[in-house]
């Protein structure tokens, strides 16, 4: 209704317009941009109001209300962040609660029950489920960390071609960028890339270090530091070095 797409009602200047929710943390950005769409459109917004708002949370005499009420051998808080847990947990002391048996868990914590006793056993996995295309939970932390790499700073491939037998270059380097600079503007930098590349092969060359892996290594590294130190950027740099 706010940005004008609901088929059925239209918010029209002079309507009154009354939110009764409190804002939950981490909402806070997008209500106030739907009551900004709201005073747009010329309508009076009523919100953050507690007199049209009353919290679906029991209140703290409500909690000790229960806890007397129950009288449990074991006192387990839930919702809320910690520090909200943590507040309940100190009402459930002054009903009488032992502190030892007051258990704080984490997201993923197991509470294993065994007769009268109640200890913290091991972890499950918990935390946001990803869906990406078809995949459900196969994009982890390093995908979405090179995700996030990509969209901030780019990419750098480097291309090399190398003769093992005699350590020459046979071709490059040559660098492709996508994202990080326009290449037509930043030539004397990328040539400047191109002969740090070149100096560190050289180097690795002439001490015998000729396995891939340690020569990507330190094309990486010298790439990344001098770049970092010409842009204050740090692109994704994918070195690809090819034997013939």
């Amino acid at each position: 209704m706010a940005k004008g797409s609901d088929r059925q009602l239209s918010i029209l200047p002079k309507d009154t317009v009354i939110i009764s929710a409190s804002p939950s943390p981490g909402n806070e950005k997008s209500i106030g941009r739907v009551v900004d769409y709201l005073y747009k459109l010329g309508a009076e917004v009523v919100h953050s109001d507690k007199r049209v708002n009353v919290s679906g949370h029991g209140s703290q005499e409500e909690l000790m209300f229960m806890l007397n009420l129950m009288k449990p051998r074991h006192f387990v808080p839930i919702q809320g962040e910690f520090r909200m847990q943590f507040a309940h947990a100190e009402l459930a002391l002054t009903t009488g609660v032992h502190r030892e048996r007051i258990h704080m868990l984490d997201n993923g914590d197991v509470l294993q029950l065994q007769g009268k006793n109640a200890t913290k056993a091991s972890k499950v996995p918990a935390g946001n489920v990803l869906i990406d295309g078809l995949g459900i939970g196969d994009v982890g932390n390093i995908v979405l960390r090179d995700r996030r790499l990509l969209s901030k700073d780019g990419i750098l491939v480097v291309v090399v071609t190398l003769n093992k037998k005699t350590n020459a270059f046979v071709s490059g380097p040559d660098i492709i960028s996508r994202g990080f600079v326009y290449v037509r503007e930043s030539e004397e930098l990328l040539e400047e890339a191109k002969k740090k590349v070149t100096d560190t092969l050289n180097e690795c060359m002439s001490e015998n270090v000729n396995e891939w892996s340690s020569l990507k290594s330190n094309v990486r590294e010298v790439l990344s530091r001098f770049l970092y130190d010409k842009t204050k950027r740090r692109p994704m740099i994918l070195p690809i070095i090819m034997e013939v």
